[in-house]
């Protein structure tokens, strides 16, 4: 039951990072340690399962999917969104305090890098160019800007197939990405008054895409280990550029809310109140991810 609880508890901090615009669950399950293991649970929903559900074999069925594993950390993924889209409206609070809010998620991330490199083991110089390529494709991603789109049910289908393959893949948000789609605010929007109109198709593009993107990156992990972890580490620094709590910050109005779309990194003019509460919640998070590895690597 307690390691039930934990999950459940990981799911929420995966879920909290996956509201966030710039932040990526996926990046929350590396910090975690339970990514390759999220990976591989999610590759359990196979044609086999597929199969055994449609003979009416329930039993069998739900035998092979790592449903001790999946179930408790999607509830908490589930509360997460619901409590920080519905009780404490997290997006608002970016909006109204982002320098503490995103302290917080850098020192996460840096200490997400930190540890990735320490998993990697020795950085050779023919390393460099693989972090360098991740660290384009982050950029090019958190410096798109957001679009005009159809509401269409085929284009929220799409959306939450894209979204989705952003929030496993480490360094890549998943919110960020409907940001750029146009649809952050009226997914949020159905998610929170549960308009299944929105609802729906989206889930069903989530699902096709977590169903195909987990087998590719299960396959780049499991023959280019080395090559990915350093690609996936390129994108987390790439990403620094727009978690970066200190940024000169432009926003529209999408739905009669304020919504990012543009931001360049500065540094801070003075050390008022706000910089060192930034700067300490940076250090708080940069500080319990090393705890999490420290613990993590005491429990192996």
């Amino acid at each position: 039951m307690l390691e039930k609880a934990k999950l459940a508890l990981k799911g929420m901090c995966m879920g909290t990072a996956d509201v966030i615009p710039g932040v990526s669950g996926g990046t929350m399950a590396f910090i975690l340690g339970i990514y390759e293991q999220l990976l591989a649970s999610i590759k359990s929903f196979d044609l086999e399962c597929l199969r055994l559900l449609l003979k009416g074999d329930f039993k069998a069925a739900v035998s092979r999917p790592h449903f001790g594993f999946i179930i408790p950390l999607f509830i908490g993924i589930i509360a997460a969104l619901m409590f920080f889209t519905r009780v404490i409206p997290l997006p608002k609070l970016i909006l109204t305090d982002p320098e503490l809010i995103y302290g917080l998620f850098f020192g996460l991330i840096l200490g997400s890098i930190i540890i990735l490199l320490k998993h990697i083991g020795n950085i050779q110089l023919k390393d460099i160019i693989e972090i360098v390529i991740g660290i384009v494709v982050g950029l090019l991603i958190v410096t798109m800007t957001p679009k005009a789109t159809p509401d269409a049910s085929w284009f929220v289908f799409f959306c939450g197939s894209i979204a989705i393959t952003a929030m496993i893949l480490p360094g890549i948000s998943g919110s960020f990405i409907l940001l750029i789609l146009g649809k952050y605010a009226y997914i949020l929007d159905g998610i929170s008054h549960f308009k299944f109109d929105i609802l729906l198709p989206f889930a069903l593009g989530a699902a096709t895409g977590l169903i195909f993107f987990s087998r590719f990156l299960s396959w780049l992990l499991e023959h280019f280990h080395r090559v990915t972890l350093l690609l996936i580490n390129g994108i987390l620094i790439g990403s620094l550029w727009v978690i970066w709590p200190f940024q000169n910050r432009e926003y529209v109005e999408v739905r009669e809310k304020k919504r990012l779309i543009d931001s360049t990194p500065i540094f801070p003019e003075s050390f008022d109140a706000t910089v060192m509460y930034s700067l300490l919640l940076m250090m708080v998070g940069f500080s319990l991810v090393l705890l999490i590895s420290y613990l993590g690597d005491r429990k192996k």
